[in-house]
């Protein structure tokens, strides 16, 4: 076992302790200690139910595996302002996952995947080794092309449908980005996933694996265009799958009605031409009958009275053992007559009603009272099913990428800002995930919603380097990989609600608008070697690494390497002065030499951690004293 895993076991045994240190006996687990704390019948022996394929035991082998890859800053992409949080990474989606593991664990508030469907026409991209690959992918002939992009035919593979294990393939991928990915989201999270019928049943018994059967929120029927050519039914859908990272820290989703609102506005518009409630009313009943089948679940607000729109609600319980109680009516005086199985809600609930003008009474006491349901308090939920043509998104993207069609099907802004709107909140910087980025539909929801109710939500994208093909017209428009489509939607975004504040007048008070672009990279420090043997090759690796860094020249992207591997955000905040890098976590970096120079300045501010490189030094002698006197200060010192 190599020292990775040793150190990923050691890792899990103690959470375990932490959570059951009495199952320990001698730093082993004591696995009848175990079945006494949780009782034994919550184990098995032989058979279980699980979902089960040929690869599953390799899949899991791909969570545990470490990194040594890093992210780059591409700035020749990107729209880079002071402090843009909103990030786009280009990169193998798995292996960026365990990059960003330590830096986003449980900061995501939603995560929304589009990934391959398995239709037998997908391709998938399965590096065997991915750090191997990172130092010598450049060195082979044919693995990248003069453009250094990755050719086709080594990196993506068809998964056909004559492939005798062809579900298994797709699993063994989704399976490790799942996984770690759930990692990343909050303890308030969730998780949206498309597909369709190819392996809708495969992911829920996925995901139920790694989320929790307990966890599962609901499944969206998302009717699309209509299937003109079918075989034997026309499919017109396809799917979304809605996870909690923690069904028990969910809020109830509701918004306004946006229904609602739209009969709010024509009543405000009444109001102004009509001076009767008797006209209004009449009037707004002929609209919202014309509005039926546009308003289809809130066209029975359809009353007015001095304080707006409502409608009666039933005062009648369905069944029996509803709530008794008498109401006398404020003219006749008499009790009013009561519904058969009582009233649907308490006294108090039908006093403060009364008191609020919120009751609709009879003329007489023969009439059973009910409380008025305004149109301001009408709710909506997100809906099991969904319909938009996905034609009219295709042409909003075309029109957006300068009228070239450079991507088919799209996902729909319009339903991603749907489901932006019910599962985050405009405030507290909520991070969006995308790491099957595609054409970029979930920056630009990210984006315009942002504009519409003033939010300060964040996206990462993740997209592959795929090559388009040669027959594409985003090919043809010089898009040599979806991820520079990925790059150019976001930028394009930005650019059109920017041309939109100018003509409205609202650039003033705006956020402005940028993202930063990361390349996945090999790592700017040189890694010890583990398959060398003989002394005179370990003393050489030794000498090797005496220098730690590749290039002192490249001290930003140490930097942002570094953050990464300190649990630190991309773009933490910080300031460079005299040679550190200096964090308001109380953390400096420092890639340059003679730091015993800086002695002074480091004890005088007192930050809680200094990191740099052992090149930093002159000398053992140097380096002994400056971690005795940062001892004496009590300053962390990491040494890379």
């Amino acid at each position: 076992m190599d020292g990775k895993s040793l150190d990923i076991r050691a890792d899990k045994l103690a959470q375990l302790k932490s959570l059951f240190p009495e199952i320990f006996s001698e730093n082993k687990i004591d696995f009848q200690r175990l079945k006494n704390v949780l009782d034994e019948d919550v184990f098995v022996e032989n058979e279980h139910y699980e979902l089960s394929w040929a690869g599953k035991n390799a899949a899991r082998k791909e969570v545990q595996k470490q990194t040594i890859a890093t992210l780059i800053q591409d700035k020749n992409n990107g729209i880079d302002l002071q402090k843009p949080q909103n990030v786009f990474i280009e990169g193998e989606n798995l292996e960026v996952l365990r990059v960003l593991q330590k830096s986003y664990f449980g900061k995501v508030k939603l995560i929304y995947i589009d990934p391959p469907y398995n239709t037998g026409n997908d391709s998938f991209i399965y590096p065997d080794n991915y750090s191997e690959r990172q130092n010598t992918y450049k060195k082979r002939s044919g693995i990248a092309d003069e453009n250094g992009y990755l050719n086709k035919q080594d990196f993506w593979k068809k998964n056909t449908k004559e492939n005798g294990q062809f579900h298994s393939v797709w699993l063994s991928m989704m399976y490790p980005r799942l996984y770690l990915s759930r990692n990343l989201l909050r303890e308030d999270g969730v998780i949206f996933i498309s597909i369709d019928d190819n392996e809708v049943a495969n992911l829920k018994l996925l995901c139920n694996e790694i989320y929790g059967e307990e966890n599962f929120l609901g499944q969206i029927v998302w009717q699309t265009a209509t299937d003109n050519n079918p075989t034997q039914i026309a499919i017109e859908h396809e799917y979304v799958l809605c996870y909690a990272k923690n069904k028990m820290q969910q809020d109830i989703w509701e918004l306004p009605s946006e229904k609602g609102l739209i009969i709010q506005q024509k009543y405000e518009d009444l109001k102004k031409i009509y001076p009767s409630i008797n006209d209004i009313q009449s009037n707004l009943r002929k609209w919202l009958k014309e509005q039926e089948k546009n308003l289809q679940g809130v066209s029975h607000y359809a009353y007015v009275d001095e304080k707006g729109v409502f409608y009666p609600g039933n005062s009648a319980n369905t069944k029996p053992g509803g709530y008794n109680y008498d109401i006398i009516h404020p003219i006749s005086n008499k009790i009013c007559a009561k519904p058969e199985y009582g009233y649907r809600f308490k006294k108090d609930t039908f006093d403060n009603a009364h008191n609020n003008g919120d009751v609709l009474w009879g003329d007489d006491e023969t009439t059973i009272p009910k409380i008025k349901k305004r149109l301001e308090t009408t709710m909506q939920k997100l809906k099991s099913y969904y319909y938009e043509d996905n034609r009219s998104t295709t042409q909003d993207l075309k029109n957006l990428m300068n009228n070239v069609k450079i991507f088919n099907n799209p996902k729909s802004i319009n339903f991603l800002k749907q489901i932006l709107k019910f599962t985050t909140h405009n405030g507290d910087n909520q991070i969006v995930l995308d790491f099957f980025a595609g054409s970029g539909s979930t920056a630009q929801a990210v984006l315009e919603l942002n504009e519409e109710d003033n939010g300060s939500r964040q996206f990462i994208l993740v997209q592959m380097p795929e090559p388009t093909s040669e027959k594409s017209e985003a090919f043809k428009a010089n898009f040599k990989t979806i991820a520079e489509i990925t790059k150019t939607r976001i930028q394009k975004a930005i650019e059109k609600i920017n041309n939109e504040r100018k003509i409205n007048q609202k650039v003033k008070n705006k956020t402005p608008l940028g993202f930063i672009s990361y390349t996945l990279a090999e790592s700017n420090f040189k890694i010890w070697q583990t398959n060398i043997q003989g002394k005179k090759a370990i003393e050489q690796e030794l000498l090797n690494l005496k220098n730690t860094a590749k290039n002192h020249e490249k001290c930003d992207l140490m930097f942002t390497e570094l953050c990464l591997k300190n649990g630190l955000v991309l773009n933490a905040e910080h300031k460079k002065e005299s040679g550190f890098y200096k964090l308001y976590y109380g953390i400096w970096m420092y890639f340059e030499e003679d730091l015993t120079d800086k002695m002074d300045e480091i004890i005088a501010q007192k930050p809680l951690k200094v990191i740099c490189l052992n090149s930093c030094f002159k000398s053992d002698s140097e380096l002994i004293l400056f971690i005795s006197e940062l001892q004496s200060n009590k300053i962390a010192l990491n040494i890379i």
